[in-house]
C-alpha cells in the first residue's frame, strides 16, 4: 500500500478485482479490467504491473483507479489512471500518479514509465506535466505518448 497525505493506493487482490469487474456497467471497462485480472493471473510474480490499483481517500472512500499495462523487457511500463467524476478537480490524480511513480521508478528493473492521453483531454495532460512526463514524439492509440525516466 502507498499512502500520501490524503490517499491510500494499492494493487487489488484477485477477489477485489473480481468484485470490481462485476460491478462495472460499461462493457469496455469490464473488458479492460478483465484483461488486467488475466494479466495478473498469467504473471503472478508481476502482480502489481497488471493489477487494478485502487485509489481511496484515507476515509476509505473509493475515488478512482490506476493501472500499469505490464512491464516490458526494456523496463518500461505504461500507466493509466482515472478519478471518478464526483472527485475530479481536487488534485487527486496528480497526487496518486506522483506517489505510484515514485514507487515504480525506485524498482531496479524499471527504466521508464509511459502514458498517453487524448489530445483534447487537457486535465490528463496537465496531470502528466505536473508529474514530470514529457512528450516523446510517438502517437499511441489514445493520442500523444509521454515518458518519464528513472530519476
Amino acid at each position: 500500500m502507498i499512502e500520501t497525505k490524503r490517499l491510500r493506493i494499492y494493487a487489488a487482490s484477485k477477489e477485489e478485482m473480481e468484485t470490481f469487474i462485476e460491478s462495472q456497467t460499461i462493457d469496455v471497462l469490464k473488458l479492460a479490467y478483465s484483461e488486467m485480472l488475466n494479466g495478473c493471473l498469467n504473471n503472478p510474480d508481476q502482480w502489481e504491473w497488471y493489477a487494478i490499483w485502487m485509489i481511496e481517500l484515507k476515509t476509505g472512500t473509493h475515488i478512482g483507479e490506476l493501472c500499469f499495462k505490464g512491464l516490458d523487457k526494456n523496463g518500461i511500463a505504461e500507466i493509466g489512471y482515472g478519478i471518478n467524476e464526483k472527485h475530479q478537480n481536487n488534485g487527486y490524480a496528480t497526487e496518486a500518479v506522483k506517489a505510484v511513480l515514485e514507487w515504480a521508478l525506485n524498482k531496479p528493473d524499471v527504466t521508464a514509465i509511459e502514458a498517453e492521453t487524448e489530445p483534447e483531454n487537457a486535465a490528463s495532460k496537465r496531470v502528466l506535466e505536473k508529474c514530470g512526463f514529457v512528450l516523446n514524439g510517438k502517437i499511441g492509440e489514445e493520442g500523444p505518448r509521454y515518458t518519464i525516466t528513472r530519476f
